[in-house]
């Protein structure tokens, strides 16, 4: 009987100590989303996890008076210095080592079957844990909700790159990763400088020659300047040219509300959103000293994102 004692209160403190970590472990906000995607392990969990500071206090009350308990007893049992010896060790080891690291480690998988026990433990302790916890929260504080800004995604992203357990493929991580550091990036950044922009003149007539010119640079939509190269005025959509039907100059058929104006120091995400809103697919960019310095199409942002050059049938590698 003494032995059936002994472990019982063994179990009971390994029970407490292990989902006192195990538990505590699970960030709330993490079990919420889990929640949120079906995860019924989760919502059992979420039930005792919701409040952490009773939930705290009634697992480390509970830990404590059984291995009071369980001190006690050995001590009645045995000589003073064997029982403070053998309580000690079999508490460190069993009670507190062996459970802690199997609760770390499979908290969401085994923590529900054991939520019916803490939530028992609870209603008995309640009156004793609530104003603990009342003073505790007024003390310290409320837990706080975790939330991760971009770089920390990010690295989180990197971490699951690394990782053969991992269910992302590496197209996923990358435009993943892509996108959370794109809106951080400027339009100088990624524009093409003006010299090796292809620009065309309003008053260019467009002969045949110019034509096949336009065609062998293989661009749907041509910049329009009027005077000098700095002065951009307008887009020559190439698809407006299958239906001319004789010589005309480009100030006859470009279209001059059909690009935008933008900085060198404009972040990527405002300029998509402006690309988005206007529908409006290119735009020339000014420098600080407001000089046309280059170029910028919602493909060069696409491309930051999915961090992959997109190439058609007619770019030069």
């Amino acid at each position: 009987m003494t032995y059936i004692i002994s472990i019982i209160l063994l179990i009971l403190s390994a029970l407490f100590s292990g989902l006192t970590l195990g538990l505590l472990s699970l960030d709330k906000t993490e079990l919420e989303r889990k929640i949120k995607l079906g995860d019924k392990n989760a919502a059992k969990i979420y039930e005792v996890r919701k409040n952490g500071s009773i939930l705290l206090v009634t697992l480390l009350v509970g830990n404590v008076l059984v291995n009071a308990v369980l001190s006690v007893f050995l001590g009645s049992i045995m000589s003073g210095f064997w029982a403070v010896a053998i309580s000690t060790f079999l508490i460190v080891l069993f009670g507190e080592i062996l459970p802690q690291a199997f609760f770390a480690r499979h908290a969401l998988k085994y923590g529900p079957k054991f939520v019916p026990i803490v939530q028992v433990v609870m209603w008995f302790v309640y009156p004793i844990a609530y104003p603990i916890s009342w003073v505790l929260e007024r003390t310290v504080g409320k837990e706080t909700e975790t939330v991760w800004d971009r770089e920390e995604l990010a690295e989180i992203i990197k971490d699951h790159e690394e990782s053969d357990l991992s269910e992302l493929d590496s197209d996923e991580q990358k435009i993943i990763l892509g996108a959370l550091e794109y809106s951080d990036k400027k339009a100088g950044e990624v524009m093409t400088y003006r010299d090796d922009c292809f620009l065309i003149s309003s008053e260019t007539v467009l002969t045949e020659s110019v034509l096949k010119h336009i065609k062998d640079e293989g661009y749907t939509r041509v910049p329009v300047f009027e005077d000098r190269k700095r002065n951009i005025i307008g887009v020559l959509y190439t698809k407006d040219l299958i239906t001319l039907r004789q010589t005309v100059p480009v100030s006859e058929v470009y279209r001059p509300n059909a690009i935008l104006k933008t900085t060198t120091d404009e972040t990527l995400d405002d300029l998509l959103n402006t690309f988005i809103r206007e529908k409006i697919h290119m735009a020339y960019v000014l420098s600080s000293q407001n000089e046309f310095v280059g170029l910028i199409t919602l493909e060069d942002i696409v491309e930051e994102i999915i961090k992959t050059e997109i190439e058609d049938e007619t770019d030069e590698a």
